[in-house]
């Protein structure tokens, strides 16, 4: 049996005090209201209502089946309520995945996001790594085009992101300026131990690629160290643009080779599903489709900007 709909039944049946008017606020009929509070009493195997010709009256079991039922019934309609607009209203816990770097970039956009919504608490997790949001609950993961898994996730695009080599003056002025990526040969080059920039550096030229492969004299996984110790003058580093835009204009670091912009790939946000998407995800989806874009184009006129270029 339908053990809510009973429920709802002998609360109707107490509220309106008869099978009859019970049966007509439910609009169904009175032999059917009497079936399911006789299926409910068979099934708790106890009597809840004493039955006479002229009036209902409770049993003390029915008594206390009535408070639980009417409580249960409270927190099932709060519960539908809240699902069924969940895609209305931004509430709740928003999960969300991010590369360390990224992150701190959108830290401005989730404090933005929050007073905005501050039904929302943003649950925001950075790593080196792209995880599956079916396997691991996350409601949004930002993430490169490389790393698009193969399956039914929705990919929204919010923009582009690449990679600029970068030196501290100091080291520019001991060692030289590259004036081509040959001349990184002859150099100290930074090697990321991070998916996303791993492996040799790949200039496109008209006479084949020149291919650069860092040393192993220094290595790390976050591009926030690597922005330090190219600003300490332990070589050349190849940076996220957003990540060396402020200490180029700060002057403490030095775009190299300024024709070549490194490891382009468009940058995405991905979550499970279109049907029913909660209004959580969509309005945050929606913040960072209208601000992030903006918030990497001022970077990029840092970075193009000649004054800051060697």
């Amino acid at each position: 049996m339908d053990m809510l709909q009973a429920m709802r039944t002998f609360v109707r049946v107490v509220e309106c005090g008869s099978f009859a008017a019970a049966a007509n606020a439910l609009d169904i009929s009175a032999a059917q209201v009497s079936r399911i509070v006789a299926e409910l009493e068979n099934q708790l195997q106890t009597r809840l209502l004493h039955r006479t010709t002229r009036r209902l009256r409770m049993s003390e079991a029915g008594e206390r089946f009535l408070e639980r039922a009417r409580q249960i019934l409270l927190l099932t309609d709060e519960a539908v309520g809240e699902a069924r607009g969940a895609h209305l209203t931004p509430r709740g816990r928003l999960r969300v995945h991010c590369p360390h770097g990224l992150g701190l970039l959108l830290m401005p956009l989730v404090a933005g996001y929050n007073a905005l919504c501050p039904e929302v608490v943003i649950e925001l997790t950075l790593s080196q790594r792209n995880p599956d949001p079916l396997a691991e609950g996350h409601d949004v993961v930002i993430t490169v085009d490389q790393a698009l898994p193969d399956s039914q996730l929705i990919a929204v695009p919010l923009g582009a992101i690449f990679s600029i080599a970068c030196a501290a003056p100091g080291y520019l002025h001991e060692k030289g300026v590259p004036a081509r990526p040959d001349d990184l040969h002859q150099h100290r080059c930074l090697r990321m131990a991070y998916p996303l920039y791993e492996g040799d550096w790949v200039f496109p030229q008209a006479g084949g690629d020149c291919v650069i492969a860092p040393q192993d004299s220094f290595m790390t996984n976050v591009a926030d160290a690597m922005l330090v110790a190219s600003e300490l003058g332990m070589g050349i580093g190849l940076l996220p643009f957003y990540t060396a835009s402020l200490a180029m204009e700060q002057g403490r670091l030095c775009r190299v080779l300024a024709d070549y912009r490194l490891r382009e790939n468009a940058l995405y946000a991905i979550y499970p599903s279109r049907h029913y998407l909660d209004a959580k995800v969509r309005t945050w989806i929606d913040y960072l489709k209208e601000r992030l874009p903006p918030i990497f184009a001022a970077h990029a006129r840092v970075v193009e900007d000649p004054r800051y270029c060697r």
